[in-house]
């Protein structure tokens, strides 16, 4: 194999970026090119596991659970994935040295900029993983304030969600899901958010793309919220990620 790329994480057969880089390099011709899923059931695999094929790969996609987790093993990480604390992408340098990088804050905000009115000056982010610190990177940088919502509590910025109430849901028009729950085959599952409150000036986001519609978003779609999923944000960092491993 002379040029391997792959996707690090933990239970990922469900994988889009396999099937997306499959068909990429089939439109491009790149019949030498091959993408796989490097599935670990810890971080410490990285070492046993991928390290040894290293020779055959040019760069790497880093997803649940280990976008944080990633970084001790790297040589060197760009300045804003340091500053976001979480790296999706790794670039294998000329002198075999590993770089990471963060592309869900490219795709994340490309997503998100022609959804915005102008009216959402405030944010709930669920969850606090390495996809949540890229959401509130993009958020900080729009001028958004934001709350993260999580199990535990602790901290200003950090609610839990027996606090969401009326009052919130009405000044955080923007909920952004950045938990697994609702994705394929747990699809009724959904955080656990007051709903009612919903309005046709909320903007729900999840990250989740399978299913299209998740049960979080179709709570929004019946109250007549705006509605995104993640499968533009995703197929816009994986482009972004492809330009940083061919530059």
């Amino acid at each position: 194999m002379k040029n391997l790329y792959g996707l690090i994480g933990k239970n990922i057969s469900y994988s889009f970026s396999r099937g997306y880089f499959t068909e990429k390099f089939k439109n491009l011709h790149l019949n030498g090119c091959a993408y796989v899923n490097f599935d670990l059931d810890g971080i410490e695999e990285f070492k046993s596991l991928v390290v040894p094929q290293m020779a055959e790969i040019r760069g790497m996609n880093v997803t649940i659970p280990y976008k944080q987790a990633i970084m001790a093993y790297l040589d060197e990480i760009d300045p804003e994935a340091e500053r976001i604390g979480a790296v999706n992408t790794i670039k294998i340098l000329d002198n075999g040295r590993l770089k990471g990088f963060n592309t869900d804050v490219y795709g994340f905000e490309a997503s998100l900029r022609p959804m915005l009115t102008g009216e959402e000056n405030a944010a709930l982010i669920l969850g606090t993983g390495g996809a949540s610190k890229a959401v509130a990177y993009v958020l900080n940088k729009l001028g958004i304030n934001y709350k993260f919502v999580s199990r535990n509590t602790g901290g200003t910025q950090l609610l839990s969600y027996s606090e969401i109430d009326e009052g919130i849901m009405n000044t955080h028009l923007i909920i952004i899901n950045c938990t697994p729950l609702g994705t394929f085959p747990e699809i009724e599952e959904k955080p656990n958010l007051p709903y009612k409150f919903l309005t046709k000036k909320h903007l729900l986001f999840d990250l989740i793309y399978n299913p299209e519609r998740t049960a979080f978003l179709s709570e929004g779609e019946k109250r007549g919220a705006k509605i995104v999923n993640g499968r533009e944000m995703l197929e816009k960092q994986a482009d972004r990620s492809w330009q940083i491993w061919n530059s």
